[in-house]
């Protein structure tokens, strides 16, 4: 999962991607990148957090009023800078390009470039795919200039060749933005407008909250197999090319976004609340014996003030969160997860000692981290540790952009809930269902019908991941967790 940001305005555009990265950092915390257009494309890439990568001296050379950045949350690829988005070509006009996402046949696309015709994929970072297969369908063309309908059939082409999730934004040199949402609309990405001088500037992003920061308006998604385009005289053109079911990706709401924002016109923190008052109804049937409700912060908090409400239970904040310690989930080893969290969280023993403590989070995913955290409990004298999880049992690889793609990885995969308990060492263990996840969204957009349950119920919405294709995903994700210990060996 990571985060993308396109503006095309009427000024110098750097200040407000670098904005936009820090706003979506949370999608990404691996590497960043921007590149600004001005006549000439002007690159700044690197690893880390935003803060880290940009500084005065290479904003300062960062010109122009168009340009796109991204955050990086490694699924294909391993990492280092060279890894880092956005990526371009040269041919034809010149163009860059970034995306939020993870191509399945990613390794097959990179040898047909090349066989077929020529191209050279000089990493293991799947947009590049995306950016040479539609340079190759725009080049095909043989156009002197770009119109919306060469943009539109080269999008075709893409959605012909390209399976996965992605959403996309790019620029090509001297014709205009581009942007486009595959076919089954996994990913999220939104437009919004600015009247902000002579012709009106416009921003895409994977999130509203970046366009919110912005003072972009006008805010719409980007439909499902829809193509934008924003042309040199930046007129609006879109047009929707493929015309599959929408969707949408569940864990945006469970974990990936922000509660500030709206995924697909769903308030993220208003779906959070209404998980922790489903999730509390789960609760109540299981008749424990609970003093206090403690979130583990900070994506749980939302729903755990809802259950403390609902069950009329005392409610704590009773783990504090470092606040320049990452997201442990998206980090990109199991080690750096297990050092993070004793770096993370520091517990306030008094909130503990003596009680029958319910811990809520967002998901239980490998264990490592709940189960660090129940220890943590304990020693401050929990006499009880109950753990609830508001998105149900993670049991399936993604194979749409999540780090989580082998079968291994799931704690809960042909465990019961009881069974979950004992390895994380907790007394009990609550999940929401998927039915109860599935109407906490519908009740903000009852217009989503379908979605992107695949973690948890093992649908994949795409049709086309076979047990070949999880099986290749799984031992290229076993070379690349092999090379980073290796790496991470060598650096100690």
């Amino acid at each position: 999962m990571c985060g993308v940001v396109g503006i095309y305005a009427n000024d110098e555009v750097v200040k407000d991607l670098y904005q936009g990265l820090l706003s979506i950092q949370h999608r990404g915390q691996d590497a960043a990148g921007i590149i600004t257009y001005d006549g000439r494309f002007h690159t700044k890439k690197g690893n880390g957090l935003v803060r880290d990568i940009f500084n005065a001296r290479n904003i300062q050379r960062l010109t122009g009023n168009i340009g796109v950045g991204h955050t990086r949350y490694p699924t294909i690829g391993g990492g280092g800078g060279e890894e880092a988005q956005p990526f371009m070509v040269n041919s034809p006009f010149g163009i860059i390009m970034a995306h939020n996402g993870n191509v399945i046949n990613f390794q097959q696309l990179k040898k047909l470039l090349f066989d077929q015709f020529h191209r050279h994929l000089n990493s293991e970072n799947d947009v590049e795919v995306i950016l040479n297969i539609f340079a190759q369908e725009l080049g095909v063309q043989n156009t002197k200039t770009i119109t919306p309908q060469n943009i539109f059939k080269a999008v075709e082409g893409v959605f012909r060749q390209v399976r996965g999730s992605y959403s996309v934004v790019g620029y090509i040199a001297e014709e205009g933005l581009v942007a486009f949402r595959d076919p089954y609309g996994i990913k999220p990405l939104v437009f919004g407008k600015r009247e902000d001088g002579l012709q009106p500037s416009y921003a895409v992003a994977s999130e509203t909250v970046t366009l919110n920061l912005m003072n972009f308006s006008s805010i719409e998604n980007v439909r499902p197999g829809e193509v934008l385009f924003i042309d040199k005289n930046r007129r609006l053109h879109r047009q929707k090319v493929s015309h599959c079911p929408h969707t949408p990706c569940l864990f945006e709401w469970v974990y990936f976004a922000r509660p500030d924002s709206f995924i697909d016109n769903v308030n993220v923190y208003d779906c959070r609340v209404n998980l922790g008052r489903f999730l509390a109804d789960e609760i109540k049937k299981h008749h424990l014996d609970i003093d206090v409700v403690v979130p583990v912060p900070d994506s749980a908090r939302d729903a755990a003030i809802e259950i403390a409400r609902k069950l009329n239970l005392k409610y704590r904040e009773a783990l504090v969160k470092n606040r320049y310690i990452g997201r442990t989930f998206i980090m990109p080893s199991d080690e750096s997860r297990k050092t993070s969290v004793q770096q993370k969280l520091n517990p306030i023993a008094s909130e503990f000692r003596n009680r029958n403590v319910l811990l809520v989070d967002d998901s239980i995913v490998r264990g490592h981290t709940s189960r660090s955290i129940v220890e943590l409990v304990r020693k401050c004298g929990a006499k009880k540790v109950y753990f609830a999880s508001y998105s149900p049992p993670l049991r399936y690889p993604c194979v749409y952009g999540i780090d989580m793609q082998t079968k291994s990885e799931f704690v809960a995969k042909n465990s019961t809930p009881d069974q979950v308990a004992q390895r994380i060492g907790a007394d009990k263990v609550i999940y929401q269902s998927l039915d109860s996840l599935k109407k906490a969204v519908q009740m903000g957009n009852p217009e989503l019908k379908e979605f992107c349950g695949a973690c948890f119920d093992g649908n994949y919405p795409t049709g086309d991941v076979t047990p070949e294709i999880l099986k290749a995903i799984e031992e290229e994700r076993k070379k690349a967790q092999d090379l980073q210990d290796k790496q991470m060996n060598l650096n100690l």
